[in-house]
């Protein structure tokens, strides 16, 4: 758990030298004055980033009890079987369950081991099993590392940018990624697109009396947020808190738009916000529209969604036209509301008001566009890698032994 909360220190500190201007300053000042080991200071972090120096002591442990030739040769197999992939998965699922009974209370038996696969998990038991320990922030670090790379001043050039952030891309991948590599038939396309298919039917089915969480995605939600109703005032404060991380993102990144012109103002800031109050209230007309006219006027349903399309389109032209908006602030524009987006629908709101009250909006279509939008990007990388030929049939011989490897290791 601790090396997870350093990795989060480590990553939002640099978050905020390179979006604050700070560490572009630092990097300024000591190539004026020639100060070397400053600007070494500061990309220094990669040297301790060498993740398998942590498997020295079992190195030392099995070469003084079999000689260190067998331990090499050990080390070899275990990264052939991708052990670290899964021991850095398995990370994952221990720094999110300790970090919730801590906040929250509710301690309880949480499986981290594996043993022999023998059949095909589908993506949406994945998804149950793994959406707010792994995939959520795996997500969330990737779009810091993605900040990092068009906002930092240290990694000027490509080199320097993988040796710095290296060990932290090998964790996302590792997050997003390790249930399907281990999955027999994981990268089958027959198989992701029936899984695509009961994806779809789970994330559309209403919740309710007796539904199971495997059959509803209201139910699945339920669970997942059953401990914020017995949780204190303490556990409340403190979500709270760290959703506030969600909020730096936007107060940082609209600062370097185009179409901020390089003012400073606060009201910069707030006029952010007014996008994500436009974004809520079209949103909002949808939703409503599709409610009333849908079903028996669906020209008139239409005929809304084409003027509501007009209208952006106009919008954008106008912004283009006249306030030097370009199409890198759209796509920064994407990484700086997208997180104030979910810190209000997922963890301001549960963390910080009262759960019943807030349960009716957040189980709308509203939120569940993030968990479809999450299911499609690592999905859709999922079928790019399904589109290789030839490779099922050696995946799934290769699953059988890593796991067996990661088997033996667990139990070792």
């Amino acid at each position: 758990m601790l090396v997870v909360l350093v990795l989060y220190a480590y990553l939002y500190g640099k978050l905020y030298l390179s979006l604050s201007g700070l560490e572009k300053s630092i990097v300024k000042v000591a190539k004026a004055r020639g100060n070397d080991p400053l600007k070494a200071a500061m990309g220094s972090q990669s040297v301790v980033q060498l993740g398998l120096l942590m498997a020295l002591p079992m190195v030392m442990e099995i070469g003084l009890e079999r000689g260190f030739r067998t331990a090499l040769g050990e080390i070899i197999i275990m990264q052939l079987q991708l052990a670290s992939v899964f021991f850095t998965f398995s990370l994952g699922t221990k720094a999110h369950y300790f970090g919730r009974t801590i906040l929250h209370g509710g301690a309880k038996y949480r499986a981290t081991g594996r043993g022999f696969v023998v059949r095909h998990e589908k993506f949406a038991e994945n998804y149950r099993m793994y959406s707010r320990s792994h995939f959520v922030k795996g997500i969330e670090l990737m779009v810091m590392l993605i900040i990092y790379e068009i906002y930092g001043s240290v990694a000027t050039d490509t080199t320097t940018y993988i040796l710095l952030t290296i060990s932290m891309w090998f964790l996302v991948v590792s997050w997003l990624f390790a249930p399907f590599l281990f999955n027999p038939s994981g990268f089958e396309w027959q198989k992701i697109v029936d899984d695509w298919d009961d994806w779809t039917k789970w994330i559309s089915s209403r919740g309710g009396i007796g539904v199971p969480a495997s059959k509803s995605w209201e139910s699945w939600w339920d669970e997942e947020q059953e401990h914020l109703q017995y949780t204190g005032v303490l556990g409340r404060f403190w979500e709270i808190v760290l959703s506030l991380r969600f909020f730096i993102y936007q107060y940082g990144i609209v600062y370097h738009l185009h179409v901020a012109q390089k003012n400073q103002s606060i009201i910069i800031y707030g006029f952010s916000w007014l996008v994500i109050v436009a974004v809520v209230i079209i949103l909002k007309i949808v939703s409503m529209g599709r409610k009333k006219f849908s079903a028996d006027f669906q020209l008139m349903f239409r005929l809304l969604k084409l003027f509501i399309f007009i209208g952006l389109i106009v919008t954008l032209g106008i912004l283009f036209a006249f306030l030097n908006l370009t199409v890198g602030d759209i796509f920064a524009s994407l990484l700086a509301f997208l997180p104030t987006g979910w810190a209000l629908l997922q963890e301001i709101l549960h963390g910080g008001c009262i759960y019943y009250s807030t349960r009716s909006i957040c189980t709308t279509g509203k939120h569940t566009v993030y968990e479809n939008q999450k299911a499609n990007f690592i999905l859709g990388i999922v079928l790019c890698v399904s589109c290789q030929p030839n490779h099922t049939e050696q995946q799934h011989q290769y699953v059988q032994w890593c796991s067996a490897g990661a088997f033996i290791l667990k139990n070792r």
